[in-house]
């Protein structure tokens, strides 16, 4: 079976309702609050737990609770967005204070992608959403091919594995992802938040 590209998972198609993506940012940055009328469906899915070392974790407990309690940094709400497509839309890319890359070879992506039961997406007829479990193929005719043209212009050449950043996402921060723990991840990723939060209003 094949699909056809554009229809399904293209950036720029229905995949993510850009305008109300667009939206929901500005409101949480106006607000520091998620709006009263979002919902997720999320806690349906497997969430895998990934700890990180204890001796980590209360270091940086501690850190942003000391500089949470500096003046002009109490007031300050953390936003965490993640997803696939999200350094496709100039709009969102403006509203991200910090923007982080974690690069991931394709088949490991691919590899994980398999390994997961399915997951539920968002239908606006029924909150708890629908099941979807990836057809033969998808994976090389959909979901990498979408990926690619994602980010055929934040990396030189379109090279998703080994190209540098071409400077489309202004201050992007690129991990090697699979070179790291996951120790080392949450530690670099503070490190990060930590300037942002020392040198700069969010």
């Amino acid at each position: 079976m094949g699909y056809h590209l554009p229809r399904i998972l293209a950036p720029q198609s229905g995949t993510i309702d850009w305008p109300r993506m667009r939206k929901f940012l500005k409101d949480v940055k106006r607000d520091g609050a998620i709006p009263s009328d979002h919902y997720s469906h999320d806690h349906l899915n497997e969430q895998k737990d990934i700890p990180i070392e204890n001796e980590a974790f209360v270091k940086w407990q501690n850190i942003f609770q000391e500089l949470s309690s500096k003046p002009g940094n109490e007031d300050v709400v953390w936003g965490l967005i993640d997803g696939f497509l999200l350094y496709w839309d100039k709009e969102v890319i403006s509203n991200l204070d910090v923007r982080i890359f974690l690069r991931v070879s394709h088949d490991v992506l691919k590899q994980r992608r398999h390994e997961r039961h399915g997951y539920h997406t968002a239908v606006q007829s029924d909150p708890e959403g629908t099941l979807w479990r990836d057809p033969p193929g998808y994976w090389e005719q959909i979901v990498w091919p979408a990926y690619e043209d994602a980010h055929r212009d934040v990396f030189e050449d379109g090279n998703l594995e080994t190209g540098r950043p071409t400077g489309k996402v202004q201050d992007l921060v690129l991990f090697e992802n699979e070179k790291m723990s996951m120790t080392d991840v949450v530690g670099v990723c503070c490190e990060v938040l930590q300037k942002k939060l020392q040198g700069s209003n969010i």
